[in-house]
């Protein structure tokens, strides 16, 4: 328990555990008892066969004990389910976009990134949806596990209650990239994160502020963009292969391209990056799969300006 709040992981694994003692009891019991049976009447001891008459007493027990662990089980199993389902009044809100093939956290003071970073000992819900397929979050550490579905905003929350790293990742399988749709949780310590949160934060300028006193937004980082947008879960930087083209020495690079189901040359200039980001199937590189989201809507002009940019510091 941490701030009075019992940990998601603790009610699951009680719950399990409860399951597990009744089962293995029973294996137990069963096995004991059909042991039993095969010395007790073994042809050896009983050369001669008997009928046995039923039992009525034995026939309630083996119906009503039964159905008492059965009801057992369903009482721990539905309070354990309520108890996940039911988000602390006082839960840190993070809202986590899932996109293939990466996931993406905000927060409420402005704050972004691809890792979730949380404070220890406090509630966290996590606000989840998908931008194009069905992706499925899981933080095995804590025991639990929420649908990321297009169109549609799930939940889940759960009580970091030890610091340290974990991973998350997807586990409904989302195409070809699903191996890669990892990263990780950091538990901060409450100060720790008290000042990463401060730093992070990003308040825009009142309406009516004068010119002179707003601050100038930051430019976007490409860098930080292709892996906040999780591009490179198919594109590396390195000119090693992924199921889509190296960033390495791309940009100014002629490629064969299908349009209109024909083949034509191309340059990727950046006229032709800026429309492949939001048109990705108008003119497909010849050899990689058809499989690129649209990232209309997703990026800004300026954003996608900074990622072109970074390409061509890619040579």
């Amino acid at each position: 328990m941490v701030h009075g709040w019992p940990t998601l992981s603790g009610s699951v694994d009680n719950i399990f555990f409860f399951i597990m003692g009744i089962s293995v009891t029973l294996l137990v019991g069963v096995t004991g008892v059909m042991i039993y049976f095969v010395v007790r009447y073994s042809r050896r001891r009983n050369v001669h066969a008997e009928n046995i008459e039923g039992n009525l007493t034995l026939e309630i027990l083996w119906t009503v004990i039964p159905t008492l662990l059965v009801l057992a089980i369903f009482y721990v199993g539905w309070k354990g389910f309520v108890y996940m389902r039911t988000v602390p009044s006082d839960a840190m809100l993070v809202k986590v976009t899932a996109r293939m093939w990466s996931w993406h956290f905000d927060y409420e003071n402005g704050a972004s990134g691809e890792v979730l970073k949380v404070p220890v000992g406090k509630p966290v819900k996590l606000s989840i949806t998908s931008v194009d397929v069905l992706h499925s979050l899981f933080i095995p550490a804590f025991r639990v596990k929420e649908d990321a579905v297009p169109g549609r905003e799930t939940y889940l929350w759960f009580l970091p209650d030890r610091e340290g790293t974990y991973d998350l990742f997807c586990t409904e399988y989302c195409g070809m990239g699903h191996s890669s749709m990892i990263t990780k949780v950091e538990v901060m310590p409450e100060k720790e994160f008290e000042t990463w949160y401060r730093g992070e934060a990003k308040v825009a300028a009142a309406p009516g502020t004068a010119p002179a006193e707003r601050k100038e937004a930051p430019r976007p980082d490409g860098a930080a963009l292709v892996q906040s947008k999780g591009c490179i879960a198919c594109h590396s930087t390195d000119g090693s292969p992924k199921i889509g083209p190296t960033f390495k020495g791309l940009f100014g690079k002629k490629e064969t391209v299908i349009r209109g189901g024909k083949e034509v040359e191309a340059v990727a200039d950046e006229a032709f990056i800026h429309h492949k980001l939001l048109e990705p199937e108008e003119a497909r590189i010849k050899g990689f799969p058809p499989i690129m989201p649209s990232q209309k809507g997703l990026l800004t002009d300026a954003e996608i300006a900074a990622i072109i940019e970074y390409l061509k510091t890619l040579k």
